[in-house]
């Protein structure tokens, strides 16, 4: 087989160009894979995938076309895929939306009991994925900061979101207070001008408590 391979996936709906092209990807040992796609969800979504799978991604336009070159191995190693990556039936068409901004300010949900509001924070970040649209940016900042940097089983839908495109952004300050800094699982650390940015530029801003 060659090792450039040219996979026409123009006028398919998602995630058909990312189940196609992991298929076309898992037959090679090495190589590359240009995809034909003619919308920015599917390319965003190759985008995510190929990196996603430890593999080289470039794009260029070409009028109404967007060609994804997913490069597979080099120097006859194979691909090293990312642990816990999305399934590619779980890429979605709906990009995250520019104008919408979760914040997350506390690792529980709401006043009054903390263990309930555990529990509530807990379905609260693994809902995220299930809305449309999804957040362009996701705030956590004061104990917020433990979701992403605490092992629990809320680390693998954050891993899923940023996947999916969704930036994910963690108050330095407060990781630095709670000593957490070292331990940040998912994201990456912010200041407070970036967060008051994001939010006063904002169309939206959504928060659980």
């Amino acid at each position: 087989m060659n090792t450039n391979t040219v996979l026409d996936c123009r006028g398919l709906a998602c995630p058909q160009p990312v189940i196609r092209a992991k298929e076309l990807l898992d037959s090679l040992a090495q190589g590359a894979v240009e995809v034909l796609v003619d919308n920015e969800a599917a390319q965003s979504n190759l985008e995510r995938f190929g990196k996603s799978q430890g593999c080289a991604v470039e794009i260029r336009a070409s009028g109404d076309t967007r060609h994804i070159t997913i490069s597979k191995g080099s120097h006859g190693d194979a691909a090293k895929p990312v642990a816990k990556a999305p399934a590619p039936q779980d890429y979605r068409c709906d990009l995250p939306g520019t104008g919408l901004v979760y914040v997350i300010p506390a690792d529980t949900m709401g006043r009054g009991n903390d263990p309930l509001g555990a529990v509530l924070m807990r379905a609260y970040v693994k809902t995220i994925k299930n809305l449309s649209p999804l957040p362009a940016k996701i705030f956590f900042y004061n104990t917020g900061v433990k979701i992403t940097a605490t092992e629990s089983d809320l680390i693998a839908p954050l891993r899923e979101l940023a996947a999916m495109g969704v930036e994910i952004y963690s108050c330095g300050t407060c990781l630095d207070f709670f000593n957490l800094k070292d331990t940040l699982l998912v994201g990456q650390v912010t200041n407070m001008f970036e967060i008051m940015e994001a939010m006063a530029q904002a169309a939206k801003v959504v928060s659980p408590y």
